[in-house]
């Protein structure tokens, strides 16, 4: 993968399609890359405002190069976090970067948010897509992938603690998740631990799939705090297709505040039968996924977001343009 660059607003390589590059090569862009990139500025609260509007009121190309510029660190420091998963760094780097893009794009100064953590959203929904789609070809459903991660945690921590691989039974007491579930968690691994299945990582090694999944519950504050911005997008995209929809969603991944439900029993709960709650969860996830593709994704955060389609562009406010010395922009 040839250097990433952010050239009018797009990440593009550098060196042309079909050019093959050997691994030194490949560490030697980056390297460069990364030392381009060390000394440009971070920007300060009114500097993320500012550019904001510039790039909302007046489409400023300048603006918006700026603005990228300043968060690739950020990319970075987040595609790390899910290096030797199956893709190399360079090609995670330069999703992320293309998640950067999209939240520029998409930032709304007037939420009061820091841009960092309104990115993080995009960078990390554009590299997991990406790794979903290299290297996992079947479909796991989120509380799924939560099981997952779990069981994968406390694997580990009963392997410390008792010096051998633990059994279901001790599993099922940590986890407080019954035998049988975790009978099926054990399958699926194994299922896709079949030669033809398996991911592999960058040195051609054998990628672990309990390693693609993370348990997030243990955090450091500033990421607790991304995640809650994360729940609040999704909240908010729920409340923007029907409410029936919404609730078997809700209802489906446990968003309100309980175990995820199976499909039978959302059909007891809202009267409907098995195969139409299928129906209806596959239409939802389908709407949502359009809201997530939206170029202006930022009026799905944002409550008072009903304007119509081509009402005139929000612009400052004379308080807003008084913070700032009473200048234009």
């Amino acid at each position: 993968m040839a250097r990433i660059s952010t050239i009018r607003g797009s990440a593009t390589r550098v060196g042309g399609p079909g050019r093959t590059m050997s691994r030194q090569s490949i560490q030697s862009e980056l390297q460069l890359y990364l030392r381009e990139i060390h000394d440009v500025p971070l920007l300060t609260l009114e500097e993320e405002k500012d550019l904001g509007w510039r790039i909302i009121n007046d489409n400023d190309l300048g603006a918006k190069e700026r603005m990228i510029k300043a968060n690739l660190r950020l990319v970075i420091s987040i595609s790390k976090t899910y290096a030797n998963r199956g893709l190399p760094l360079p090609d995670l780097i330069e999703e992320g970067n293309i998640g950067l893009i999209r939240a520029v794009e998409g930032f709304d100064p007037a939420q009061g948010a820091r841009f960092s953590t309104y990115a993080s959203w995009w960078i990390k929904q554009a590299i997991k897509r990406t790794l979903i789609n290299a290297v996992q070809p079947i479909h796991i459903p989120a509380y799924m992938v939560e099981l997952i991660a779990r069981w994968k945690e406390s694997t580990r921590r009963l392997e410390e603690e008792l010096g051998r691989p633990p059994t279901l039974h001790e599993l099922s007491k940590l986890m407080k998740v019954p035998v049988k579930k975790l009978q099926i968690i054990r399958r699926a691994v194994k299922a896709y631990h079949a030669p033809s299945q398996a991911p592999s990582n960058d040195d051609g090694e054998a990628v672990d799939f309990a390693d693609m999944f993370e348990d997030t519950r243990n955090d450091p504050p500033q990421e607790s705090v991304a995640q809650s911005e994360e729940f609040k997008v999704v909240l908010r995209l729920l409340d923007s297709i029907d409410e029936r929809d919404a609730r078997v969603l809700r209802l489906r991944f446990g968003l309100e505040g309980k175990e995820p439900l199976t499909l039978k029993q959302i059909g007891e709960e809202v009267g409907l039968t098995r195969e139409r709650v299928r129906q209806i969860e596959v239409a939802a996830l389908r709407k949502l996924q359009q809201q997530l593709n939206d170029d202006r994704p930022m009026r799905f955060c944002d409550p008072a977001s009903t304007r119509r389609e081509g009402s005139p562009k929000r612009r400052r406010s004379a308080d807003q343009v008084s913070e700032r010395g009473g200048g234009a922009l």
